[in-house]
């Protein structure tokens, strides 16, 4: 869905927030149209803005910034509204409009990047689709991240997953990842995660506080269990960093694919809620590499690609999966919550 208007963006960002079971953070993104009136530099910057609102992901970034201000007790006057004891639309807009003129520089700041929204509880759908693939291709997976941000996700290999029922991971791991599971369990295979990189163009280290604060200003306020995994996550990396290198994701598909491949590994490119900010051209470049790279593939030495993206028609989250030799088509397997709260499994043989 490609929306350039402003507040048309600002309207069905706040409404997919609400979808997805946030109806707090939903009112402040509602509220930012209320920014839109203001006399601020951040105002002329939101209106004149050159690109697609909704793909730079607009809305979003100011949200962060506003939610930073309460975090970091820089400017509490939202504590009521993500308290939930202020839910009047007016009076939101008010309070929102009014932090805009008080802190006009510093949420100005947040628009010059897209939203890190890094969330451990997307790996459930990655985990589910490597049982999957397991039984396909082999136990073993060589896994590679594009859009990692902090790594957290490049980091599954150390999570516990309970999966309907299934488990999966190491049993004595401080992050806990048990989504709602919907539909019948995935398969019960072996998993075995021979390698784990990432890459962002501009990574976040959690193993810094300041960095940390910026990460968390991207939850949704009304997400409670997602700042819990995002502390588990934290002192995980703090016993050991995550991979993840500085890196345009084109160019890093392109030198990890071609890198020496061991037999009997898959390697996966895989990826969460990040497609959309991508330019065209390196959507384009990163779809040639893998199609090449497939047609290469052999049974010693399969490829895959795991995919849990927002169908912008539908506002689900979709589970998706390719595999070389054989997989032509991406299969889906599943949708699941934006935020991990819930898997549904569609059972696909």
């Amino acid at each position: 869905m490609e929306i350039a208007d402003l507040a048309e963006a600002i309207a069905w960002q706040a409404a997919h927030s609400e979808r997805a079971g946030a109806p707090r953070t939903g009112r402040v993104i509602r509220a930012e149209l209320a920014v839109l009136d203001t006399d601020t530099k951040l105002a002329e910057r939101l209106r004149n803005w050159p690109g697609l609102s909704l793909e730079d992901a607009l809305p979003l970034r100011l949200a962060g910034g506003l939610h930073w201000l309460h975090l970091s007790g820089t400017d509490d006057a939202l504590a009521p509204v993500y308290a939930g004891t202020i839910t009047d639309q007016a009076q939101v807009d008010a309070i929102v409009a009014g932090l805009a003129r008080r802190h006009d520089d510093l949420l100005l700041g947040w628009l010059d990047g897209p939203p890190q929204t890094n969330e451990a509880g997307r790996s459930a759908g990655v985990m589910a689709a490597l049982l999957w693939l397991s039984g396909r291709l082999g136990p073993q997976f060589d896994m590679l991240e594009i859009g990692a941000s902090a790594g957290i996700n490049t980091m599954m290999d150390r999570y516990r997953y309970d999966l309907g029922g299934l488990t999966a991971g190491p049993a004595d791991s401080p992050m806990r990842i048990a989504p709602e599971w919907r539909g019948p369990p995935p398969p019960a295979a072996q998993v075995a995660i021979t390698g784990l990189r990432g890459c962002d163009v501009a990574p976040i280290d959690i193993t810094d506080p300041v960095q940390a604060l910026r990460l968390k200003a991207y939850i949704w306020a009304d997400a409670t269990d997602r700042m819990q995994r995002m502390e588990a996550a934290i002192a995980l990396a703090a016993k050991r960093r995550p991979d993840v290198v500085a890196m345009d994701a084109g160019a890093f598909v392109a030198e990890q694919l071609a890198r020496p491949q061991a037999d009997g590994v898959t390697r996966v490119l895989f990826h969460t809620v990040m497609w959309q900010y991508l330019p065209q051209a390196t959507r384009a470049g990163i779809m040639a590499a893998m199609e090449r790279a497939g047609a290469q593939a052999t049974p010693e030495r399969p490829l895959a690609w795991i995919s849990v993206e927002t169908n912008r028609q539908t506002f689900r989250h979709e589970i998706g999966v390719r595999y070389w030799p054989g997989g032509a088509e991406q299969r889906q397997l599943g949708e699941a919550h934006p935020h991990g709260a819930w898997v549904e499994w569609a059972g696909v043989e």
